[in-house]
C-alpha cells in the first residue's frame, strides 16, 4: 500500500480547524463545570476548569419536586415541533407559487418584500393576537410568529426556480394540481432549503419567550426560555435582597452564577444534538438558494 504524501497546506487546514473546535469546546466544557460548581466557590476563586466544591443545587432548582421547568421543556419541544412544521408548509407553498413565472409573480414578490422594511409595530400586532383569542392557550404560543419570514420566503422561491420547468409541464399534462406538483414533485427536491428553513424557524420558536410575555397569563402555558428567565430573575432577586439585608450566609446564597450555565446548558441541549443532522442540508441550502434566480 502507497503512504499517502503529507501535504503542508493540509496539515495547516487540519491544525486551524481543530484550533477552531478547541476554542468552541472549551466554553461550553467551561459552562458545565461552572454549573456543577458550588456557589461559595465561583464568588471567591471565579469561573475555573478546577471546581473548588462540587455542587448539583442549580440543577435541583431547575429539576427539583415542584418545578414546572419539565413541564415547560415539553411545552416549548410541541410548540417547536407544531409551528416549525406549519411555518415550512406555509413558506414552500408560498415559495412555489412565486416560483411560477407569470405576469403577477412581480408585484406578489415585491408585497412580501414590503414586509421586510417596514413593520406596522407591537401595538396591531397585539390587538390582531387578542382578537383571534390567541390569550392563555397553546396557539398563542404558535400562531403569532407563524406568519413566515419573507426571506425564509425567498431563499425557498429561488431554490424552486432553480428546478427545470419542463418537470411541472411534464407533471400538469399527467393532470397533476398545483398541490400535488408542490407536495410530491417540488419539496422533495428542495429537502436542502427545506432543511435550511427548519432550523431558522426552529431556532426562533424554541428561543421564543416574547410571545408567553405579551399574551400568557397562565404559569403552566409558560414555555422553557421564559420559565427560566423567571427563575433567574427570582434567583437574582433573592440574592441582591440577601446582600441589602446583610443576612446572607455563605452556606445560603442562591446560586446565581452557577444557575446561569445550568440554564444555558438546558436550553441548547436539543438544538446542538439536532443541528449535526441537518448540517449538510443547511450548508447546500444556503449557497444554492441564495444565488439561484
Amino acid at each position: 500500500m502507497a503512504k499517502r504524501k503529507i501535504v503542508p497546506e493540509n496539515v495547516l487546514i487540519y491544525l486551524f480547524v481543530g484550533f477552531f473546535a478547541l476554542c468552541c469546546v472549551i466554553p461550553m466544557a467551561l459552562a458545565f463545570i461552572v454549573s456543577i460548581s458550588a456557589e461559595s466557590s465561583i464568588v471567591r476563586y471565579g469561573y475555573s476548569f478546577l471546581p473548588k466544591a462540587f455542587s448539583l443545587r442549580a440543577y435541583k432548582l431547575i429539576f427539583g419536586s415542584g418545578s414546572q421547568v419539565l413541564r415547560s421543556y415539553g411545552l416549548s419541544v410541541a410548540a417547536t415541533g407544531a409551528g416549525t412544521f406549519l411555518a415550512v408548509l406555509i413558506t414552500c407553498f408560498a415559495g412555489y407559487s412565486l416560483s411560477i413565472r407569470n405576469k403577477y409573480m412581480n408585484c406578489f414578490s415585491m408585497f412580501f418584500f414590503i414586509t421586510m422594511v417596514f413593520s406596522a409595530g407591537i401595538v396591531p400586532w397585539y390587538l390582531i393576537s387578542t382578537k383571534l383569542g390567541l390569550r392563555n392557550n397553546f396557539w398563542a404560543l404558535i400562531i403569532p410568529s407563524l406568519l413566515f419570514n419573507p426571506f425564509n420566503m425567498f431563499l425557498t422561491k429561488n431554490f424552486m426556480q432553480g428546478i427545470p420547468v419542463s418537470l411541472r409541464e411534464s407533471a400538469v399534462i399527467d393532470g397533476a394540481n398545483d398541490i400535488h406538483i408542490a407536495l410530491k414533485l417540488y419539496m422533495p427536491l428542495c429537502a436542502p432549503i427545506i432543511a435550511t428553513i427548519a432550523l431558522f424557524y426552529g431556532l426562533g420558536y424554541w428561543n421564543d419567550y416574547w410571545n408567553a410575555i405579551m399574551l400568557v397569563e397562565d404559569k403552566n402555558l409558560y414555555p422553557l426560555q421564559y420559565m427560566l428567565l423567571r427563575l433567574k430573575s427570582q434567583i437574582q432577586m433573592l440574592r441582591d435582597l440577601q446582600n441589602v439585608m446583610g443576612s446572607a450566609a455563605s452556606g445560603q446564597t442562591p446560586p446565581s452564577e452557577s444557575i446561569k450555565m445550568a440554564t444555558a446548558l438546558v436550553t441548547i441541549g436539543p438544538i446542538v444534538l439536532f443541528y449535526p443532522y441537518l448540517q449538510k442540508y443547511f450548508v447546500s441550502g444556503l449557497t444554492i438558494g441564495s444565488v439561484k434566480g
